[in-house]
């Protein structure tokens, strides 16, 4: 987002503004027409569980999340529905840069599966492994 541009917040209320595609990592391996719902554990720390799903508009952002998503499975990235209201995602918008750079939100409704996408722009190794290890030390505060 560029410096110059004015920043208005998404919520419930102005959310039909924002145009897709909207992206979701995992490593879960599910088919177009399921729904991803909150009520699971973090990612990023166990004893917290989700009240709300969250998605992206950058597909790179998704891929990120894929990689620092729990499970087994390889990192996917979703092209995704809102099926109801959704606002931006406290937990990135306004912490280091001003605005959503990011292109992050959340709800508390479920997301629709509707495609899969199999390539996207990869983070360096590296800055995948420091945000790990970050992760792991308990660092970051989680707005849920």
């Amino acid at each position: 987002m560029a410096q110059d541009t004015e920043w208005t917040p998404v919520s419930h209320d102005t959310c039909d503004q924002v145009a897709g595609p909207f992206y979701h990592g995992t490593r879960a391996d599910l088919a177009v027409g399921e729904l991803l719902s909150a009520g699971f554990r973090s990612n990023y720390r166990d004893s917290v569980v989700m009240n709300h799903i969250y998605f992206t508009t950058i597909a790179k952002g998704a891929g990120l999340a894929a990689e620092m998503a729990r499970g087994e499975g390889r990192p996917r990235v979703y092209v995704v529905e809102p099926t109801g209201p959704f606002e931006d995602d406290p937990n990135v918008t306004n912490k280091k840069f001003p605005g959503n750079p990011t292109r992050s939100y959340r709800s508390a409704q479920p997301l629709r599966v509707v495609g899969e996408i199999t390539e996207w722009e990869a983070y360096d190794a590296e800055f995948v492994r420091q945000l790990r290890a970050f992760v792991a030390s308990g660092s970051g505060e989680i707005i849920n």
